[in-house]
C-alpha cells in the first residue's frame, strides 16, 4: 500500500493510509494507545465509528473492525486514514499545543500532496486546531461542510465517535455520516 514514508517507518503510531486519488480521508485527533497496540484505527470496542459506519450504510456493506476493514476501505472505497497529531495518548488531555502546531503543519503538507476530494475531521477540536495551527484561521467551527478548504480539498466535520464524546448518540453520529456521504457524492462548487 502506498503510504507516506515518514509514517511507514514509525512503529509507535498508526500508519497513514494516503495516496493520490482518494475520495475521502478520515482524520482523527490522534491515535489512542489501544488502537496503536491493535494496529488499526478506531480499535476501542466502545468507539462508535464502526457501528455508525455500518448503520449509516456509508459504504453499502457491513465491515468488522480490524486491519482488514481499514485496508478494504482504502483499496475498494478510496477512503484514507490519518490524524492531526500522530503521537498516541490515552486521551485528548495528553496532547499539548506543540503537538498541534507540528501535527497541523504535517497534515497540511500531506493533504496538499495527495489532494483527496474530502477531508473528514472527527470532531471540532481536530478541525479547530488544524485551522489555527495549519491555516492561521480562528473562525468558529460548525458541524458539517466547512467554508475553508485545504488546497482543493473540501472539509467536513462530524462528531468524534470516541466513547469520551458521550454527548452525541450513535443515532446522531449515524445522521452525520449519512450527511457526509451525500456531501461526498455532490459535485464540488
Amino acid at each position: 500500500m502506498p503510504r507516506t514514508v515518514s509514517e511507514m517507518t514509525n512503529a509507535n503510531t498508526l500508519p497513514d493510509y494516503l495516496r493520490d486519488g482518494l475520495r475521502l480521508v478520515s482524520i482523527g485527533l490522534n491515535p489512542s494507545i489501544g488502537s496503536v497496540t491493535a494496529g488499526y484505527y478506531f480499535a476501542n470496542p466502545r468507539n462508535r465509528f464502526w457501528r455508525a459506519l455500518n448503520q449509516s450504510g456509508f459504504v453499502g456493506e457491513a465491515l468488522l473492525p480490524g486491519r482488514e476493514a481499514i485496508e478494504q476501505l482504502y483499496r475498494e472505497h478510496g477512503i484514507g486514514f490519518t490524524d492531526i497529531v500522530k503521537r498516541p495518548t490515552r486521551n485528548a488531555a495528553g496532547l499539548r499545543t506543540n503537538d498541534f502546531r507540528r501535527g497541523a503543519a504535517d497534515l497540511r503538507e500531506k493533504l496538499l500532496r495527495y489532494q483527496p476530494a474530502v477531508a473528514w475531521f472527527h470532531g471540532k477540536i481536530a478541525w479547530r486546531n488544524q485551522l489555527k495551527f495549519g491555516e492561521g484561521i480562528t473562525d468558529p467551527v460548525p458541524w458539517g461542510a466547512q467554508k475553508h478548504r485545504i488546497g482543493n480539498t473540501r472539509v467536513f466535520v462530524t462528531p468524534n465517535p470516541s466513547p469520551a464524546n458521550a454527548a452525541y448518540t450513535l443515532d446522531i453520529i449515524c445522521g452525520w455520516y449519512a450527511e457526509l456521504k451525500a456531501f461526498i457524492e455532490e459535485p464540488p462548487a
